[in-house]
């Protein structure tokens, strides 16, 4: 059984080239694989192996300068979610493109799971997805607004051109595990708006703690990893990935014409030219030969 620990948290890092080669190492020490992101602006990642392992990850990222109350959500998968460890240094650890937006400085307010139900039940609450097109596409809270964005730099300039449907109204923000969350709020907050809430802990720690039966989600949760979707409880949702354009699957989707695996789907053939496709072709082939030796191949996650 492998643990799966999501973290991120917002901190400064005056070097984090410093920080990045002994994480790496303790990572590859411990057995650990999965991706962090290091920034002068704090990390953020997911990672996944054993418990000793992933504790001792943990602490290492805890004793770093501001990361004392570091928190995360674990869940749990019988096969690997990852098949190597990447440290990387980036600008910031979610990308927004607002060099103003600084969540050290202020956030929206937090909603524990167990309110949350009860804040987007109220009439002058706007409920907005903040995650991507694809993500948005297989679940979301029943009424939330969708922004269409496929990415997250796109969230300002959509809020600019949209922020009139929202006078007078209450904005509660919601993401996958928190952290978008963290930076749209500072950056509504920033832009005038009186009253800013967000899910804390995200849509995993809802679906984690609210039983479906009180439950206002409804479809499943793309998570970056094998797994590809969860749903409540946690469980590992019916999704597969396209490796080609990396949206979430259904298996019926497989059975369409447009399918070929490695290759393309409905959601992508027309993305891609045919010399992308002879290129996906070749990789899908050496991951089919990797699997059939019993090893892995890089592309294949």
């Amino acid at each position: 059984m492998y643990t799966i620990a999501a973290l991120y948290h917002f901190t400064r890092f005056d070097d984090p080239s410093a920080i990045q080669t002994p994480l790496q190492a303790l990572c590859k020490a411990e057995g650990i694989s999965g991706t962090l992101l290091i920034a002068p602006e704090g990390i953020n990642g997911t990672i996944a192996g054993s418990r000793a392992g992933i504790d001792a990850v943990l602490a290492h990222i805890r004793a770093l300068p501001g990361c004392a109350d570091l928190d995360w959500k674990e869940s749990r998968s019988e096969t690997p979610p990852f098949h190597r460890m990447k440290v990387r240094l980036k600008k910031e650890i979610v990308t927004m493109g607002q060099p103003d937006v600084d969540p050290v400085a202020r956030v929206g307010h937090y909603v524990d799971p167990a309110d949350w139900n009860a804040l987007i039940s109220a009439p002058d609450v706007a409920v907005i997805d903040t995650r991507n097109d694809y993500e948005v596409a297989i679940g979301t809270f029943v009424g939330a607004i969708d922004p269409a964005t496929k990415s997250f730099r796109e969230f300002p300039a959509w809020w600019e051109a949209n922020k009139h449907r929202f006078h007078n109204k209450r904005i509660a923000m919601f993401c996958t595990g928190g952290i978008r969350c963290e930076k749209s709020t500072n950056f509504l907050l920033g832009q005038g708006v009186d009253e800013v809430y967000h899910l804390k802990g995200g849509i995993l720690k809802y679906l984690e703690e609210v039983p479906p039966e009180d439950s206002k989600w409804d479809g499943d949760c793309f998570v970056f990893d094998a797994r590809v979707s969860v749903g409540h409880g946690l469980q590992e949702g019916p999704h597969v990935l396209c490796y080609a354009c990396r949206r979430p699957l259904l298996p019926a989707d497989r059975s369409h014409p447009a399918y070929e695996q490695g290759v393309s789907c409905h959601q992508c053939i027309d993305e891609t030219t045919e010399e992308d496709k002879t290129r996906f072709r070749e990789r899908q082939k050496q991951i089919t030969l990797a699997k059939a030796r019993g090893t892995h191949h890089i592309g294949g996650l």
